[in-house]
């Protein structure tokens, strides 16, 4: 799906790109909140009953999980190998 700004859309994104970091991230932030008030009920059972088969193996000790600071590490390492 190609999605098209009119020029009222462009023009307000190009203030928009214009602020500071901050006003652009709350700017964001209302944006996609905005979005999430449209709730598809078939992707949210989806997500619920993957949530619940995800939680049913963690308890059955099926899963490894990563600590935090690990992942954190190999993110950063990734993320320097990428650069």
């Amino acid at each position: 799906m190609e999605m098209v700004m009119t020029e009222a859309a462009d023009r307000l994104v190009e203030q928009a790109l214009a602020m500071s970091p901050n006003e652009r991230a709350a700017i964001a932030a209302r944006l996609i909140a905005s979005l999430d008030s449209q709730v598809d009920e078939g992707v949210e059972l989806a997500w619920q009953g993957e949530i619940q088969r995800r939680m049913a193996e963690t308890d059955r000790g099926e899963v490894d999980l990563i600590p935090w600071e690990e992942v954190r590490v190999r993110l950063k390492a990734s993320s320097r190998a990428k650069d």
